[in-house]
């Protein structure tokens, strides 16, 4: 499917949201607040079984099928959600350890146990179920010098085709647009990454504190926009910025320095006219959310879907990460 979201046979999705104003608007949506196993049920990602089986080639000698086994590698399957069929996820290696999709959020839930209100927000399975995401909305937000309001999110994600593992980000969402904020500080961790060759569980503590409850990471982002906020910019030195976070070689093409142009067009709109900048105008602190509200909401994509996919799967977090780190001060 073009926005990567799953869809099964009798035309449900592998998706769920629990309020209307989730910052990615993906997918239908109840006005409850969701548990962990509420929110597996909702987004048919319950109950997959998840497991390695052995992996085998089959040759073809003297018109004979022999099977050519692959010792150091296996293969990822689960039981689909609709039919019970065994599908194919994808190709590891002999230490790859299964997580399964429930322990992705539970592993959110041990994360803000003493966090009273915390929720889940949105829960999916992208790539027909090679990747699957979690998110869960914290209680507190923060105000940017009393004049802009982030609330905080942590977002878990995995995949089961060996191709990443399983990552929590700790993010504030920008409540007047929408857009989600990441940003990196050289001592100060914004995410935590476990291994699939280990046991998950035991692993808790070490993320709580290398996330130090994310906490830290918030603290530090907070300082570093106040300051952004506090800071004048010129639309000079905002293009400045974007030459350095979307380069552009001498030999592009013609069409590539046309696409180059208009998204210089539309982050000028969003830094000086947009009312989503109005109350941080003139500032650094502007220039970085016109650059992450291009991103969420204005990039090229097939939908807005697939847009929000790229959020939270793609390379949007490292184009952000160049942002801020050009702008802070």
């Amino acid at each position: 499917m073009p926005h990567d979201l799953e869809t099964f046979t009798d035309g449900t999705t592998a998706f769920a949201s629990a309020r209307l104003s989730a910052w990615h608007q993906l997918g239908t949506v109840t006005q409850d607040t969701m548990r962990a196993e509420e929110i597996m049920a909702a987004a048919r990602l319950g109950d997959w079984g998840v497991r390695t089986i052995r992996t085998v080639g089959i040759d073809l000698v003297n018109g004979v099928e022999v099977q050519i086994p692959a010792d150091d590698k296996r293969m990822t399957v689960r039981r689909n959600p609709v039919n019970g069929e065994t599908e194919y996820l994808g190709i590891v290696g002999t230490d790859y350890t299964v997580v399964q999709n429930e322990q992705c959020a539970e592993m959110l839930d041990r994360l803000v146990d003493q966090v009273g209100g915390a929720h889940f927000e949105t829960a999916g399975s992208l790539r027909r179920g090679k990747s699957v995401f979690v998110t869960m909305k914290l209680p507190d937000a923060m105000e940017i010098a009393g004049v802009d309001r982030l609330d905080l999110y942590l977002i878990g994600t995995t995949s089961h085709d060996g191709t990443a593992a399983l990552r929590v980000d700790a993010s504030p969402i920008r409540v007047v647009c929408a857009n989600t904020q990441r940003a990196a500080f050289a001592n100060s961790a914004g995410h935590y990454t476990f291994r699939h060759t280990s046991n998950v569980n035991s692993q808790i503590s070490q993320a709580r504190e290398a996330l130090g409850l994310m906490w830290k990471y918030m603290e530090t982002f907070e300082k570093a926009a106040e300051r952004m906020l506090h800071t004048e910019m010129t639309m000079r030195e905002f293009e400045q910025v974007i030459a350095q976070v979307w380069p552009v070689k001498d030999t592009a093409s013609a069409q590539t320095r046309n696409n180059a142009k208009q998204r210089l067009g539309t982050l000028k709109y969003l830094i000086r006219e947009a009312d989503t900048q109005k109350a941080i105008s003139g500032s650094r602190w502007a220039g970085y959310q016109a650059i992450t509200e291009y991103l969420d909401h204005y990039q090229p994509a097939k939908n807005e879907i697939a847009r929000a996919n790229r959020v939270l799967t793609g390379n949007v977090g490292d184009l952000k990460v160049a942002a801020f780190d050009l702008l802070k001060v």
